[in-house]
């Protein structure tokens, strides 16, 4: 594997989730009456095909408009990104690498791999927001942001996939409230 295209400088900034959060009058988890301990909400996830469908479509609209090729599916991409969203909602983090701490790209690597050539690339952009978050706004937020802009419009990119999930109940860095998570990966495998 050429270590030169797997990179975390390919993926949206980590920290940039405080950019990315675009807040639909969440309110703060309340302590229950009579108590002075919070009471942490049973945590509900549910996969959004339409809205991942969604993003999938502007993210090739926007590349279009910008002169690049619009990127194909890829199974391995999309399940990566299912499983990430779902992580990140069940587990309460927003973050590229895992919640174990494994960097994104190795992540990636375990359900998109690299071909026996060695040639691969990996990206990934990141949103969540209250749960009304469209496709239209994930990508004007990521266009907003210089890294992520320049994911969504690398023309190296191939192949992407990408995997909503609403979270109820969503704890840690998301307060218990619930969000709308995106993970949208990218992919090369020629280059």
């Amino acid at each position: 594997m050429d270590s030169r295209f797997v990179t975390p400088l390919r993926a949206g900034i980590a920290v940039g989730g405080a950019a990315l959060l675009l807040l639909y009058g969440l309110a703060a988890v309340s302590a229950s009456a009579g108590s002075t301990a919070l009471r942490a909400p049973a945590v509900s996830l549910v996969a959004l095909p339409s809205l991942s469908a969604q993003v999938t479509a502007a993210v090739n609209r926007v590349r279009l408009a910008h002169g690049r090729q619009p990127l194909t599916p890829a199974a391995g991409l999309k399940a990566a990104a299912l499983q990430h969203s779902t992580e990140m909602g069940r587990d309460g983090y927003f973050a590229h690498d895992s919640h174990d701490g494994t960097a994104f790209w190795k992540r990636l690597q375990a359900f998109y791999p690299a071909p026996a050539s060695g040639c691969w690339a990996v990206g990934e952009n990141l949103v969540y927001a209250g749960p009304e978050l469209t496709a239209a706004q994930a990508i004007q937020l990521w266009l907003q942001s210089p890294e992520h802009r320049r994911n969504l419009l690398d023309p190296h990119w191939q192949q992407l996939g990408v995997a909503a999930v609403q979270v109820t109940g969503a704890a840690g860095v998301f307060g218990g409230q619930t969000v709308t998570v995106i993970t949208n990966d990218f992919g090369a495998r020629v280059c």
